[in-house]
């Protein structure tokens, strides 16, 4: 496995962060591809160029980019097509930087598939998926709202190869799943994940520091390894006052667990 970090949760410039990713000894970054200088309606071709420049004279890889475009996913048929257009733009940059995988949050899966927000769902990430998959690159749903087994079942009905699974095991905790159970039902879809702790909803909900919280690391990661996930961890701090401290932190505990666990 590879250790990454998110460059938006160091709250730094682009390049500072970069140099901050490779200073505290990740292997990759995700990089956030909505708004700022890493939109792809605002980096130019020389732009990537450049950024794959950098990036290979730090070296460090791209886990892949976060594409999640805030409010409620893919739900709304109000504002469906502007999401579609702005992810399909997104995939086309995660070819230029030469990464597979576009992260986001599609939206909370309604419990009944009679629900119309299945169908509009359905029907949004259908399109998308079959678009990455024609591009051999993936969209991964972030894992969080619903049950693990729900998002399973989802996926299985969009039925495309290019629907896969961001899997972010605090997100989880903190609706009160548990994230071992889960990388069961989901492991034939994962492709990235997110290292972040949190205590659940009898003791918080809160994200807190890599084994500070409810995610038992050892027995996490043992179990994506024992299913076949050997990717990225990319450490995501969303709080904290000094979240380089705890990032570098997060780095060299993973870093620390993953030499233990493969002795």
């Amino acid at each position: 496995m590879k250790i990454g970090v998110i460059t938006s949760s160091f709250r730094l410039e682009t390049r500072r962060a970069l140099e901050t990713a490779r200073e505290i000894g990740a292997d990759g970054v995700q990089l956030p591809a909505v708004g700022g200088d890493l939109d792809p309606q605002s980096l130019t071709r020389t732009g990537r160029q450049n950024l794959l420049h950098v990036l290979d004279s730090l070296g460090l890889e791209i886990s892949a980019l976060c594409g999640d475009l805030g409010g409620g996913g893919f739900v709304d048929p109000a504002d469906i097509e502007w999401r579609i257009e702005r992810t399909k733009q997104i995939l086309d940059l995660s070819i230029d930087l030469k990464t597979p995988i576009v992260t986001t949050h599609i939206g909370v899966i309604p419990q009944d598939r009679d629900n119309p927000s299945w169908q509009t769902m359905q029907e949004a990430l259908k399109e998308l998926a079959d678009y990455a998959a024609e591009r051999e690159c993936y969209l991964a749903a972030e894992t969080g709202p619903e049950e693990p087994e729900l998002m399973r079942k989802f996926i299985e009905t969009v039925d495309s190869q290019g629907l896969k699974v961001n899997y972010d095991p605090a997100n989880l905790v903190m609706r009160g799943f548990d994230p071992i159970a889960g990388v069961f039902s989901l492991r034939d879809y994962i492709v990235h994940t997110h290292a972040k702790d949190a205590l659940g909803p009898d003791k918080g909900p809160e994200e807190v520091p890599l084994g500070e919280g409810d995610v038992s690391f050892p027995k996490y990661i043992r179990t994506l390894q024992e299913n076949g996930y050997d990717g990225y961890l990319t450490v995501e701090r969303e709080v904290g006052d000094n979240p380089v401290a705890d990032i570098a932190k997060a780095v060299q505990f993973l870093r620390n667990l993953l030499a233990r666990l493969n002795q």
